[in-house]
């Protein structure tokens, strides 16, 4: 053990303590408007069809007038968000990148409510989502290096309990509102109008978050660094009312090396690059295929506007359940498999779900894929954050994850096609096959990294 011990030894020793998961609470209430700004998306789609503004198919792949492209818009924002600042949280801290997108996400997202036609809706929709495209990968970022070894994928799996709660508010507060007018405004123009004033209130929350001490050690600030993991040690030491245990250093930690975009297609990391990817493109086929369009599909299976949001409701509880029983696993079994063993339940429960007519069938069936869907979140989301050493975990990551962005770009419109011309039973025979590549990409090409050193995953 060296004489000085470096930041990542001092943190990995701590044991679980309330003072970490004030931290992970603080920062995910900001991701609770990501998982907002992405289940709305669902929840007032019946609103905005039933108004006119869309349609809920296409005529062609890329009919405008279409609900698919307002759910283009919402991932055209966030892939170019994704790409373009994700570099910033690891040349300027994790810090700075929460306040610009919360506050840039509330603003234009309340323009947003008092548009009237399919352009402008697609149009303030994407300039609103670039602003908050960033945020869900900082936040995968700033607590896989703030949480030990032993517990990174617990604190990824709580911080998506805590936002995932969101799910059931947003989709409470559409059943309740989408189908009336109210104070002559329709009830989908409240729905975004509450999301972007809840937004405001979260930025001042965060206000007293810690950088990231491993950030810090990263760019030199050792001073800054020290001070914020003293912080860190007094608080957990004053819980357990006894000394910590001595830190442990990995063979070459100490080493500081500047990162750079082209280091994640380096040897060392390009067949995680490449896996991840792949993964990312795929899942969001299983993932927003289901989630963003369960009211369009109950709608083109024949059942009622006002039932389709409540049988939504309904399945939105079951949200926050998926995160839970991860949290439960999440260090004890790899988390490569869990993601394949989430994969393959989405491809299993969605092709049972699309038989299914009777509402006690599409309720429970819809439950476990949300159940199976927020297994698989938690887990790649803690496993892809791993994958790179600190210098570049945010780019590299915001890299890769950018291509979930990208392909459900083009998601939208193929469910739409597929629904036209196949129905329901299509939609899930597509969401199947991109579950069996994502299930085959990651058990093939997945490292192990499970209650291991971020920097000894790195080396």
């Amino acid at each position: 053990m060296a004489s000085t011990p470096t930041i990542a030894a001092r943190l990995d020793r701590l044991p679980p303590s309330a003072y970490i998961r004030r931290l992970v609470v603080l920062i995910s209430l900001g991701g609770c408007f990501e998982f907002y700004d992405l289940f709305i998306i669902a929840y007032i789609a019946l609103g905005l069809i039933k108004a006119g503004v869309f349609k809920a198919t296409t005529s062609g792949l890329f009919d405008w007038t279409g609900y698919a492209s307002f759910v283009a818009a919402s991932f055209a924002g966030l892939f170019v968000g994704t790409i373009l600042f994700a570099y910033v949280s690891d040349r300027y801290g994790r810090r700075s990148i929460f306040a610009f997108s919360l506050l840039w996400y509330s603003v234009f997202t309340f323009i947003m409510a008092f548009q009237n036609t399919a352009q402008s809706i697609d149009f303030w929709r994407f300039i609103a989502s670039v602003g908050i495209g960033v945020e869900l990968v900082n936040i995968d970022t700033y607590i896989s290096e703030i949480s030990p070894k032993e517990s990174r994928g617990r604190s990824i799996a709580f911080s998506q309990i805590i936002t995932f709660i969101t799910v059931p508010i947003v989709a409470l507060i559409a059943t309740l509102l989408v189908p009336h007018t109210i104070a002559g405004l329709a009830g989908w123009r409240w729905v975004v109008i509450i999301g972007s004033l809840g937004a405001i209130a979260i930025w001042f929350i965060r206000l007293g978050l810690p950088e990231s001490p491993r950030w810090l050690a990263n760019h030199d600030h050792a001073e800054e660094a020290d001070r914020v993991m003293t912080t860190f040690e007094q608080h957990v030491q004053a819980e357990l009312d006894q000394p910590l245990p001595p830190p442990t250093l990995v063979a070459g930690e100490q080493q500081q090396v500047q990162g750079s975009w082209f280091e994640m297609w380096s040897p060392q990391y390009r067949s995680r690059t490449i896996m991840l990817i792949i993964f990312n493109f795929f899942q969001t086929v299983g993932y927003y295929g289901f989630a963003s369009w369960v009211p369009v599909l109950l709608f083109s299976h024949g059942v009622t506007l006002v039932k389709s949001l409540e049988y939504t409701f309904v399945i939105a509880v079951a949200n926050p359940f998926g995160p839970w029983i991860c949290y439960s696993i999440a260090d004890k079994t790899q988390r490569k498999w869990q993601i394949v063993g989430a994969a393959i339940a989405i491809a299993v429960f969605g092709l049972i779900w699309a038989q299914m007519t009777a509402a006690a069938g599409i309720i429970i069936f819809g439950i476990l894929i949300t159940l199976a869907n927020n297994i698989l979140s938690p887990a790649f989301h803690a496993y892809q954050a791993e994958l790179y050493p600190t210098r570049i975990r945010a780019q590299a990551v915001g890299f890769v994850y950018s291509w979930s962005r990208f392909s459900t770009i083009f998601v939208g419109f193929l469910i739409a096609a597929v629904l036209r011309h196949a129905g329901v039973p299509g939609v899930f025979t597509v969401i199947a096959g991109a579950m069996a590549i994502v299930a085959i990409v990651i058990g093939s090409m997945g490292p192990v990294t499970s209650r291991v050193r971020l920097e000894a995953l790195s080396q």
